[in-house]
This record gives C-alpha cells, sequence and structure tokens, in this order.
C-alpha cells in the first residue's frame, strides 16, 4: 500500500493531472489521459511507456 503523503505528490507525468489510486489491482489512474501506471512491490511505475490504457467502463 502506497503511502499517503506520496500520493499527495504523485502527478500524471503526461499530463501532470491527479492520480485515483486503486488498490485491487494497485495501481494508479490517470482518467484524463486513460492511462494506469502499475505499483509493484510498492513502488508505483511512473514511465508513460510502460503506462496501460484504460479500459471502457460500463
Amino acid at each position: 500500500m502506497l503511502d499517503e503523503r506520496l500520493l499527495e505528490i504523485l502527478v500524471c507525468p503526461r499530463c501532470k493531472g491527479e492520480l485515483e489510486h486503486r488498490t485491487a489491482p494497485e495501481e494508479l489512474v490517470c482518467h484524463s489521459c486513460r492511462l494506469r501506471y502499475e505499483v509493484r512491490d510498492g513502488i508505483p511505475i511512473m514511465l508513460i511507456d510502460e503506462a496501460r490504457p484504460l479500459e471502457p467502463g460500463p
């Protein structure tokens, strides 16, 4: 689980927008860019090249 202080300062590396923290699976989501950033072993992988597209919702 990510530290709350870290979550307060992290932003999307592409648009500098807010990120939503999801826990299952643990990832950070940018709704503006429609990208998901994986969290591996408690470390957010904030590389645009490794981000995955956000699947369309219902």
